[in-house]
């Protein structure tokens, strides 16, 4: 079992990151952007963000490669470049966590933007290769860990598992879904299922991200706890609230101190883990800390 996996178990790693993108857009990145592309024009700035989360207590920290799969780096000409932009991504993600003792870097994979078959057309086979793909550029700029994300089908985290496998067999993977359709994905999975299903694929750290508030992500936590298989590990990622529109604006309604409640109530019920997602700050993540630790 990899040291990270152990510390996770000791109770030592338990608190994440929060948001990326949101805070790119926050510094200038336009609608429509590349977010993977700051890696090697804004590194900067993608240090400066990622700094901030370790600086607040983050010992889990993400690359700035979401969208960093061919198919979605496609739709931004960006094709040639995924293992480049990934690569790039996971050396500024290491160079902050070993300023710091104790601080881990996942490498982000989410969604292709591809539908699986029988949905869409692509195979299980044709998804390993996208992801593969993306996998050596983040194992080779030196991550610790896989965190595949915001899905909502099961049979694309599969393919996106099974790449991993074939990549870097000795890395953890960390899977989560995004439930935001009345308590389930976008692909009608519970989280119930989940956790069952995630475990079964051969995921270390399972759970959910994104979502509809915090109010449902204490929902989703208590279905996922009441299910987990015997010695699963959880990880819950909520948004910041949810977005209003604010001056021409969406802005996010959840406080750091609105989302410390949740904390101490993942917390209570069993999470192993805690981060934040969309719309959240270095300000989030300290409460994070504060609560989990």
């Amino acid at each position: 079992m990899s040291q990270l996996l152990n510390d996770i178990r000791a109770g030592k790693v338990r608190v994440a990151d929060g948001a990326m993108g949101t805070s790119l857009q926050g510094r200038g990145l336009d609608d429509g952007g590349a977010p993977e592309l700051w890696n090697v024009e804004h590194a900067d700035i993608v240090t400066a963000i990622l700094d901030e989360y370790a600086a607040a207590g983050a010992q889990l920290l993400t690359t700035n490669t979401f969208g960093g799969s061919r198919p979605r780096l496609e739709m931004h000409g960006l094709e040639d470049r995924v293992y480049e932009l990934n690569k790039a991504a996971a050396e500024l993600a290491r160079a902050v966590a070993d300023k710091r003792e104790d601080v881990f870097v996942m490498g982000d994979i989410g969604p292709s933007g591809d539908l699986m078959e029988p949905m869409g057309i692509l195979t299980h086979e044709l998804a390993v290769e996208i992801f593969a793909e993306q996998i050596k550029g983040l194992v080779d700029g030196g991550v610790d860990a896989l965190l595949i994300e915001t899905m909502s089908d099961l049979s694309e985290v599969a393919a996106a598992i099974a790449a991993a496998k074939q990549v870097a067999p000795e890395l953890p993977v960390f899977a989560t879904l995004s439930f935001d359709t009345n308590l389930h994905t976008m692909m009608g999975v519970s989280p119930s299922q989940a956790v069952i299903s995630l475990t079964e694929l051969g995921a270390d750290v399972v759970g959910a991200n994104c979502g509809r508030g915090f109010e449902e992500m204490k929902t989703i936590a208590d279905q996922m706890v009441a299910a987990r298989p015997q010695g699963a590990l959880l990880i819950m990622q909520t948004n910041a609230g949810l977005p209003e529109l604010v001056g021409g604006e969406f802005v996010y309604n959840g406080t750091p101190e609105a989302m410390g409640e949740l904390v101490q109530g993942l917390k209570a019920s069993g999470v192993d883990i805690v981060g934040a997602c969309c719309g959240s700050t270095d300000a989030h993540v300290a409460t994070v800390r504060e609560v989990m630790l």
